[in-house]
């Protein structure tokens, strides 16, 4: 029999919530200040996924010009009732400091790949959202409460801003919150409870939470009651998966995820994990998604198969599937007038001000626009890290007058967390190939030069390619006559471009990514053009 082999979903996937619909599952995943927002794949056997829609994917919907890294969508649900998918989602507009400034929304669509409704405004008490619709027609909005001060009532003493798990019934028909709210699960002694999500077996009404924090702590807490609105009894285990106490374990951070039943009853569980690379335990492709095989016991509670809370590198599949390879290399060639389903950009709602694949056929052309790395407008298009080892290329053409225009290849995290190979100008080497590098450990983001200067090359199209192995990154080029690669820089310490580089664990957690950029801080909009951009897996 195949095997589903963990991740399912590589590089960054995190928060999966998951939902079937017939013979179709689908799960809808974090984007964070990615655009557009909502990652959603589809499998028809739960081996084999692919991404399907990004469905937050206009103005009305979503604009995150001015959120902080890590902020945007976080921890979306995706449901399905009344012959409509139900999405629910969080924009979060503040990281640091005592305030989460949290929103809360619901979309709909007759059809995943359809177009989906401007949003409902629900509530703004904390993140983690989800719409569980009861058998009685009944719909219930479930999220965490956030708590700014430094004394805990409904949650856990020992992380007072993670408050509880508040309910509330939802309205379809007036579209809006009714009835009282409650406060129905403070959670476990491990503390952290965020990520609810409600289902209902043999009038038992089961919630799963995560918990722990989004790093090495995380876990999947299991309660039940026989009442939607509680009192909750916790599992025997308190936890169906974790990977804390297990530091030797392939999948860390085990935790927040959802349950799923297959047509003939089988029982799954999905939760975001990570695969920390040595020496410095720092997960490189973020958080990803796994699915685990699960049974349940005869006292009515659910287990993982394999038995205990560790998650399982590899588990059974519900019926024959045969696993689809994918390519080891994937040439993009920017052809068509749609930017291909693997890119994304940052924050920006209005794409058109920041890339065209139609100005200049056969290229992707950045407009210059605000310097990398910025909160607002940001010409940067990028894919996911999926390997710890890997190559990518790209071939630009761009002619700078000045230093304050820049662009190039990218491998990068955040506004502190970046590598990139520029093309720019200097003074009096004219026309330069040189490397950005923001390790993380700078404060505001400040860069250094580790090819100082750069070196001066001819006009016309320039190749650029990066090789990163596992902590190792190097960067090469060379003009377009050339043969062979010229590295550049020194060997660069790849492994700050993940959640634990720079500030640490719980400092940032998206993923790495990619791509091509380009900046003109004059104001005068220099364009990039790319014709091509390569990712194969060393």
């Amino acid at each position: 029999m195949t095997t589903i082999r963990n991740p399912i979903l590589p590089g960054f996937n995190p928060d999966p919530s998951i939902c079937r619909v017939g013979g179709d599952y689908y799960i809808a995943t974090s984007t964070f200040e990615w655009y557009p927002g909502v990652q959603i794949h589809h499998s028809r056997d739960l081996v084999n996924w692919s991404l399907v829609r990004r469905p937050l994917e206009r103005a009305s919907q979503l604009d995150m010009r001015g959120n902080p890294d890590s902020c945007g969508v976080w921890a979306p649900c995706l449901s399905y009732a009344d012959g409509l998918f139900w999405l629910v989602y969080t924009d979060v507009k503040r990281l640091d400091g005592n305030f989460k400034d949290a929103h809360n929304y619901i979309v709909t669509s007759p059809t995943i790949e359809g177009a989906w409704s401007d949003p409902i405004y629900v509530n703004s008490s904390g993140f983690d959202p989800s719409l569980f619709h009861d058998d009685d027609g009944r719909k219930w909005f479930a999220n965490m409460q956030w708590n700014h001060r430094t004394e805990s009532y409904g949650g856990s003493p020992k992380s007072p801003a993670f408050d509880g798990i508040l309910l509330q019934e939802w309205d379809a028909a007036t579209r809006q919150l009714v009835g009282p709210i409650r406060n129905i699960f403070p959670g476990s002694s491990l503390g952290l409870v965020e990520g609810p999500h409600l289902f209902k077996r043999d009038g038992w009404y089961y919630l799963t939470t995560a918990e722990g924090g989004t790093g090495y702590n995380h876990a999947v807490t299991m309660a039940r009651s026989r009442s939607i609105e509680g009192p909750y009894d916790m599992h025997p285990q308190t936890h169906l998966i974790t990977s804390k106490d297990a530091p030797d374990a392939v999948l860390q951070k085990a935790g927040h995820g959802q349950y799923v039943e297959t047509p003939d009853g089988q029982a799954y569980h999905t939760h975001l994990t990570g695969r920390p690379l040595p020496p410095h335990r720092r997960c490189t492709l973020g958080r990803e998604t796994a699915l685990q095989k699960c049974v349940w016991g005869d006292d009515g509670w659910l287990y993982l198969e394999q038995g205990g809370v560790v998650p399982a590198l590899e588990v059974p599949t519900p019926g024959e599937a045969a696993v689809v390879e994918k390519p080891a290399r994937i040439e993009t060639t920017f052809d068509r007038p749609d930017l291909p389903a693997e890119f994304q950009w940052l924050r920006t709602p209005v794409p058109e001000r920041i890339f065209s694949l139609t100005e200049k056929p056969g290229r992707l052309r950045l407009f210059g626009r605000e310097s990398i790395g910025s909160w607002f407008e940001q010409a940067l298009v990028a894919r996911r890290q999926e390997h710890h080892a890997f190559r990518a290329e790209t071939a630009i053409e761009f002619e700078p007058d000045t230093y304050q225009q820049a662009a190039g290849l990218t491998h990068y995290y955040n506004r502190q967390k970046f590598h990139a190979l520029v093309v720019s100008f200097h003074e009096t080497l004219g026309r330069v190939v040189t490397v950005f590098s923001c390790p993380g450990d700078f404060p505001n983001g400040r860069i250094i030069f580790p090819a100082g200067s750069g070196i001066a090359v001819p006009s016309g199209c320039i190749d650029l390619a990066m090789e990163i192995r596992d902590n190792d990154l190097q960067f090469f080029w060379r003009a377009e006559a050339e043969e062979s690669w010229n590295p550049i820089g020194p060997v660069l310490d790849a492994g700050v471009v993940s959640d634990e580089g720079g500030r640490g664990e719980h400092g940032s957690f998206t993923g790495a990514f990619a791509g091509v950029f380009a900046f003109d801080i004059t104001g005068r909009k220099q364009v990039a053009d790319f014709s091509r951009f390569a990712y194969e897996v060393l």
